[in-house]
Formats: structure tokens, C-alpha cells, sequence
């Protein structure tokens, strides 16, 4: 299957044609070489599920159990539910999702997520192919989580809600529940001002073209009401939220990086940033004819 790369924005252009321009002949400074520096994990899925770079541990794993991951076996669930799908991604091959399932797939966290205990700043790039309506079953369903012990302890996530037509989409981070929701409550009933997310109410992901996804986060752990979080989809700014006390209480060693959870449909290209991308450089992120592996070999 052919899928074309999104046009290059004159910005992009420029940007490049900096970095390619020998130093001392009027080069630009070179974005796409920070952008190498800050990444802490690459999985291309062209392979296998494992990540090309990682900052921590780059093997994937499988826990029986949602939230049970103490016991987690390296590798992929089997190929009725996972697969690396050959020729189906937007770059190369694709990480497919083709049932819901009970299994939970990840990555473990700590240095693969660049986490701070203080001022936690960063990003996460991906593609996605799916039609929500047609695609995925009853009930919420979050391709990417970041989550620790507990859900209580503090998470942020994508997710497509649950019982909405068309089914909406949204990039939310919960700091420890007492902090955000001291009344602890139910997400779907609290208006949109009280839940720390943006929403997408018609979101553009279909099954015959991919949709890039990518958010910034910027001071988590600070202790004040600082934090904020952006989407961006396909290269441009959606929404943020700011104004939080984004403080987590996590036991580092049990933290991860959960993709596909309940998810239905392809999974592209992930990466993980130690800081809050700029738009230029999401603009950049966005017109890699060849994905991140265009970036280059990070220096440790």
C-alpha cells in the first residue's frame, strides 16, 4: 500500500536546507540535529515490536493483564491480536492492533521517557490509521498511555472516548487524583473545564491516509499551577490546557509507556522527546519523508 508523504512547508524547507548547508556558509542552526539529541526512544515497528533506540531497556513487553505488569514477558502478544504488519506503514512496516484485547503492551519508562522528578518536560510523536466508528469496540480506548503503579498516582494519555458518535479525541494528563479531582468525579460528567485535556470532537483519522499525532507537555512535578499540555495533529496546533498542578507520585522502577490499549488499527513510527517541542519543530517532526529514523544515530 502507497501512502504519500505530506508536503514540506516552506519553514520545513528552510529548516532543512540549514542543516544541510556546510557550517560557515550562512548555516541555519541545525533543528533536526537537536531534535536527534533530545530523543530518548525510536520504535519504527520495521523489524519487531523492540525499539530501534532507547535511552533505557528497548526491548517491548507483554503483561497478561492490564496494569499487571510486574510479570510482563518480553516481546509481542501472538499475531491474532499484534502483528508487524509488512508494507502497512506509513514508513515501512506498522505495528497492526487487530482485536480488542486483554493483554497490555509497553515499554518500561524511567530514562525511556526522559522522567524528571521535577520539572518533567517532553513530547511524543506517532501515526495512527484507523476509522474510530467503524474500527473500535464499545468502551474508552488510549493508543498511548504514561502511567506508573497506580492510575491514581498521577497518567497522561490519547484516548478515544467511549460513547460519543463520532467518537472524540483527546490528549489528557491527571496529576494524583486528590490534586485534580478532589471529589473524585466521573470523567464523562465533568465539564471540560475541570478535566486537564484538549478535546477533538471530529477528529480526522481514517483508514485510507494516516494521521500524525504529537503532544508536549511542560512542567510536571513542579509543585505549581504551571503545567500544560498541546496537541498537534498533522503538523498544527489543536489545543492546550495550562493552569495545573501536575505533580506525580510514581515509583519510577514500575513506570511505562502502554500502547494499544483496546486500540483496533496501525500503529506508526513512536517516538519520545526530553522536552517541549517547539510548533517549528513539530512542523519539522511532521515532514520526515523518511520518520524519525531521518534524525540520525542520538549521541548518549
Amino acid at each position: 500500500m502507497t501512502h504519500l508523504a505530506p508536503p514540506r512547508s516552506p519553514l520545513l524547507l528552510a529548516l532543512i536546507a540549514g542543516c544541510l548547508l556546510p557550517a560557515g556558509i550562512g548555516a541555519a542552526p541545525a533543528p533536526l540535529n537537536a531534535l536527534r539529541d533530545a530523543l530518548t526512544l525510536h520504535a519504527s515497528f520495521d523489524r519487531d515490536g523492540n525499539a530501534d533506540f532507547a535511552r533505557g531497556d528497548r526491548s517491548i513487553y507483554t503483561a497478561a493483564e492490564r496494569n499487571k505488569r510486574d510479570n510482563a514477558q518480553p516481546g509481542l502478544p501472538g499475531p491474532e491480536d499484534v502483528r508487524i504488519a509488512p508494507g502497512e506503514g506509513r514508513f515501512g512496516a506498522a505495528l497492526e492492533f487487530r482485536r480488542k484485547m486483554k493483554p497490555q503492551v509497553f515499554f518500561r519508562g524511567g530514562e525511556n521517557i526522559g522522567y524528571q522528578t521535577k520539572n518533567w518536560n517532553g513530547s511524543m510523536s506517532f501515526w495512527m490509521r484507523l476509522d474510530p466508528d467503524k474500527d473500535l469496540e464499545p468502551g474508552y480506548c488510549d493508543p498511548i498511555q504514561l502511567v506508573a503503579q497506580a492510575w491514581g498516582e498521577g497518567n497522561m494519555f490519547v484516548e478515544f472516548s467511549k460513547d460519543h458518535t463520532p467518537r472524540h479525541f483527546r490528549f489528557a494528563i491527571m496529576a494524583i487524583t486528590k490534586l485534580w479531582n478532589p471529589h473524585n468525579k466521573k470523567w464523562e460528567e465533568m465539564p471540560d473545564a475541570e478535566r486537564p485535556m484538549v478535546p477533538v470532537l471530529q477528529p480526522p483519522f481514517r483508514r485510507d491516509r494516516w494521521t500524525h499525532v504529537l503532544v508536549t507537555f511542560a512542567n510536571v512535578n513542579s509543585g505549581e499551577k504551571n503545567g500544560r499540555g498541546t496537541l498537534y495533529l498533522d503538523g498544527k496546533k489543536v489545543g492546550s490546557f495550562d493552569g495545573w498542578n501536575n505533580t506525580f507520585n510514581w515509583d519510577v522502577s514500575k513506570s511505562a509507556l502502554t500502547l494499544g490499549l483496546w486500540y483496533i488499527g496501525y500503529l506508526d513510527d513512536l517516538a519520545v522527546f526530553n522536552r517541549e517541542l517547539t510548533a517549528a519543530e513539530v512542523q519539522a517532526v511532521y515532514g520526515l519523508r523518511g520518520g524519525i529514523s531521518e534524525l540520525g544515530a542520538p549521541r548518549r
